[in-house]
């Protein structure tokens, strides 16, 4: 796009007043195949683009879009924008100079450049292992795949010109079992900020298999038992709690409105010492992964705890701006249609020294969780809920029986502050997190680690042979699950 149309938009943007413009120009294709009860549902393919366009004045946000890229277009809609503020008019002269410091992401097989046929070969193949497992117990398997090719040009009222390139890839499985009246379901998915590629890396037999494995196994599993005791939470759990429990109470929206349990709590403790937390959407072959962010800030690592001390938040450039620090390229949108907010990449708790299998060794009993599911959590307290989607007992220090129907109830940071084992491995789980109507991709994770007690609650009765039975109820209000597994 030509940067003197660009700059045109942003000073007419700013014609009315404001301290600060921006235009966001995107153009997206996506490609999803799912299938179904044995049969390829849907194949769909589509293409969007538009521009965003921002005025900030103050603490106030004026924002328009439009699918029109046309110079008529985009005037018309930062005239728009610009009627919202009235602080007075001013003379602006932009001369946007590109920014060529991003980050070399390398994309070996682009999703364009395969066939149609190739993808839903890839959704036939792991249906397909998945039904093998079990012929009988297997019900239903449905398998979904999904690529994006999205460029953006971001440009500024600063003088800052950015363009970007975000490839993902990704592959989802969800098997049903059923045994009588049982009936379990395992899910997985995989993805990357890579192209089909993937796959070279992924085998889609091998990892479909292993989510309906997961779903038979579950039908022969015991009832969870119910009360407090250890729980030993694996690397390849994902980082489902920390990026709940944690990460959305680290956004700087929230702390800034004060719906966040860490709200001014920079430079204190807030965790065990053994905890380490960092976003970085630099990291390669990730899911949340990007070179720039949706305001044109480059990505880097950002340390919110460190050795248990509240180090940093998660900003965009409108809450930097409220506190009169450096934006750390955490301002991300769903796409050109809504406004940049504080969100999360690739959130996780760094590793420790301790071998997993060390842990699980020096915990005489207690819960393992393999897998999490869904849950509910309270950014305001850090109270949560959170489903196990694959847990064992933990027998005299060594892996017992499978157990199903359970749930962790507790408080994030009061379990970040108790734990005292994390392992050496780290274990990345992705989905779309969703926040006020947006949803971004990211991914999360977290090593092997030991929570010393926490509340479990699970379907064993009474006086059974899995342990005591302490019912365990909360009057404390939760919100929904902010993040949604693909």
């Amino acid at each position: 796009m030509d940067k003197k149309i660009l700059q045109e938009v942003l000073e007419t943007a700013l014609s009315n007043g404001g301290d600060f413009a921006d235009i966001f120009v995107e153009t997206k294709k996506v490609t999803g195949i799912g299938m179904e009860d044995g049969r390829i549902e849907r194949v769909q393919s589509g293409y969007e683009s538009g521009a965003g366009i921002r005025v900030l004045s103050g603490e106030n946000t004026s924002y328009g879009y439009t699918n029109d890229l046309s110079k008529k277009g985009l005037l018309e809609a930062a005239e728009l924008v610009s009627r919202a503020v009235k602080s007075g008019k001013k003379d602006y002269n932009i001369d946007l100079s590109k920014l060529n410091n991003q980050l070399n992401f390398e994309f070996e097989k682009r999703p364009e450049d395969i066939a149609t046929s190739d993808k839903v070969e890839v959704v036939k193949e792991a249906e397909k292992a998945a039904r093998a497992v079990d012929s009988q117990k297997i019900k239903q398997v449905i398998a979904g795949y999904g690529d994006s090719v999205q460029q953006v040009i971001t440009a500024n009222s600063n003088g800052e010109y950015v363009e970007d390139e975000r490839v993902r890839t990704r592959l989802m499985v969800n098997a049903v079992a059923a045994d009588g009246d049982t009936i379990q379901t395992g899910y997985d998915a995989v993805g990357s900020m890579c192209g089909f590629e993937l796959f070279d890396r992924v085998d889609p037999a091998e990892f479909a298999k292993n989510a309906a494995v997961r779903a038979v196994k579950m039908l022969d599993a015991q009832p969870a038992p119910t009360g407090n005791m250890p729980c030993v939470m694996a690397g390849e759990a994902g980082g489902t709690m920390v990026h709940e429990a944690c990460g959305h109470g680290l956004e700087a929206d929230l702390v800034q409105r004060e719906l966040s349990v860490y709200a001014g709590k920079k430079g204190q403790k807030v965790a065990s010492d053994l905890i380490t937390v960092i976003d970085d959407a630099t990291m390669t072959d990730k899911y949340g992964s990007y070179s720039f962010d949706d305001e044109g800030v480059r990505s880097r690592p950002v340390e919110l705890i460190k050795n248990g001390v509240l180090n940093d938040y998660l900003y965009d450039r409108l809450t930097a701006m409220k506190e009169g620090v450096e934006p750390n390229g955490h301002g991300r949108r769903q796409s050109y249609q809504y406004k940049p907010i504080p969100r999360m990449a690739n959130t996780y708790i760094a590793p420790g020294k301790t071998a997993p299998e060390q842990i699980i060794k020096e915990t005489k009993e207690g819960l393992l969780v393999k897998k999490m599911g869904g849950g509910q959590v309270n950014t305001t307290t850090g109270d949560f809920v959170f489903d196990v989607a694959e847990g064992y007992l933990i027998v005299d220090g060594e892996i017992g029986p499978m157990v199903r129907g359970a749930t962790l109830t507790g408080n994030g940071p009061e379990v970040l502050r108790i734990i005292d084992m994390v392992g050496s491995d780290l274990g990345f789980a992705i989905g779309t997190c969703g926040k006020d109507g947006q949803g971004v991709p990211v991914s999360d994770a977290q090593p092997t680690m030991r929570i010393p007690e926490i509340v479990v609650g699970g379907t064993a009765e009474p006086n059974s042979p899995n342990g005591e039975i302490k019912r365990y109820t909360s009057d404390k209000p939760i919100r929904k699950n902010k993040i949604r597994r693909l």
